[in-house]
């Protein structure tokens, strides 16, 4: 037995023809980090050596010149240098690449431009170098502020070093971003409160708070470290929640917190089932053209995307969305949003007709999982804290 997504009557039969594209955002993929946290599942390599960060920009800027086809003529709204550890490249190789972003694309002339930065003192050192370089909102990975929880993370910087880059950034960054976990091993729900006291002493203007979780894949899901129950897991995210609500931070999205209008413009791209670029090793990219919606994965390995992109075919697969995933997909982004969308969004994203998920929308609202008011959908209270209840009322069981 498989899931698969849901085939409303009539879904099969509609035609998929934008008239709008969505907005578009750029997504750039630096792939190396220092030492593979037994927690990550992303596409990250440790690094042996120097870094072939010289090949690996050319390879970038080859990639985006093959890509441009695909998005001729579009505007971009926001860039995202994520990893891996992309504040282990070099200020000049980071100005190299926006150079050529902008030579290249139509960069909204006031895009948001992040890069994710880890707090060790040599990633700090660079902080300046990537402000001139065009970056406008660092995103730093403290993920706490606790050295015991910090080791158990596997995570090389201490909360002294981490306190030291949150400072540094501020000297350079208005915007910034800082990420947190709760849910640590052996963490209580005092420890997990402090990390987010901490990091308002710093007053950023968004905080993600993520839930720790075991992905396959991983070292902690082969060997698995003691975690909080589910009922302490729980008293933290809802203290977490409270404590931020308190100094004024939106809980928009189920894990990011922001100051008024200082929602992460990338993000919410995602979330509303905007369009995206995804260059470099892994990166994956969502597109719509009048008559389809496309996905991209490129090569993952560094080595085997760079050797790829030298024969100009860094794309490893590839795959136009049936319609059913549309409507699938765009509900699996849209419902991590706490104040949900606006009906017309589903349709301008997906060119489907809501009606094709009345039965769905039905079911999750008679389950006390979703609200609808006006023009909007929104997950009720009980449906953000069961979200995996409420998307797979969008889902079928297929023998």
């Amino acid at each position: 037995m498989s899931i698969q997504p849901l085939h409303p009557v009539g879904l099969k039969s509609q035609a998929v023809n934008f008239q709008l594209m969505p907005p578009l955002s750029l997504y750039i993929h630096i792939p190396w980090c220092v030492r593979k946290c037994p927690y990550c599942d992303f596409n990250s390599h440790e690094a042996r050596g120097s870094l072939p960060e010289k090949e690996y920009v050319a390879a970038l800027v080859r990639d985006l010149e093959s890509a441009l086809p695909l998005v001729w003529g579009r505007r971009v709204q926001s860039v995202f240098f994520g990893g891996g550890t992309p504040s282990l490249a070099s200020g000049e190789g980071i100005a190299e690449i926006l150079r050529q972003v902008r030579m290249l694309l139509p960069l909204e002339h006031n895009a948001e431009i992040t890069l994710e930065a880890n707090p060790g003192t040599v990633e700090a050192g660079k902080f300046a170098a990537f402000r001139a370089a065009g970056v406008n909102r660092l995103s730093l990975g403290i993920q706490s502020f606790n050295d015991q929880h910090l080791r158990a993370l596997g995570r090389i910087h201490s909360a002294d070093e981490a306190k030291r880059a949150i400072a540094i950034a501020q000297q350079h960054f208005d915007n910034l971003n800082l990420d947190l976990m709760y849910a640590l091993p052996q963490q209580t729900l005092e420890q997990a409160l402090r990390d987010v006291q901490i990091a308002l002493e710093y007053s950023p203007r968004h905080l993600s708070c993520y839930h720790l979780t075991l992905e396959p894949n991983t070292l902690f899901a082969h060997r698995p470290p003691p975690l909080p129950d589910d009922d302490a897991s729980s008293a933290m995210q809802q203290g977490i929640e409270a404590l931020l609500a308190g100094h004024g931070y939106a809980h928009y999205e189920t894990s990011a917190f922001a100051r008024p209008k200082k929602q992460s413009r990338h993000n919410l791209n995602y979330w509303q089932f905007g369009d995206y670029l995804g260059l470099g090793a892994g990166a994956h990219s969502k597109l719509s053209f009048h008559d389809k919606v496309m996905r991209q994965a490129r090569y993952k390995q560094p080595q085997a995307y760079m050797e790829a992109m030298a024969r100009g075919m860094p794309v490893q697969s590839e795959q136009v969305l049936s319609k059913y995933d549309l409507a699938f997909e765009f509900m699996m982004n849209a419902l991590r949003l706490n104040n949900g969308f606006d009906e017309v969004l589903f349709q301008e994203r997906t060119s489907l007709p809501l009606l094709l998920i009345r039965r769905e929308l039905d079911e999750a609202e008679k389950r006390g999982l979703l609200q609808r008011g006006g023009q909007r959908i929104a997950p009720t209270e009980l449906g953000r804290r069961f979200l995996n209840d409420l998307l797979e009322i969008f889902l079928r069981e297929e023998m």
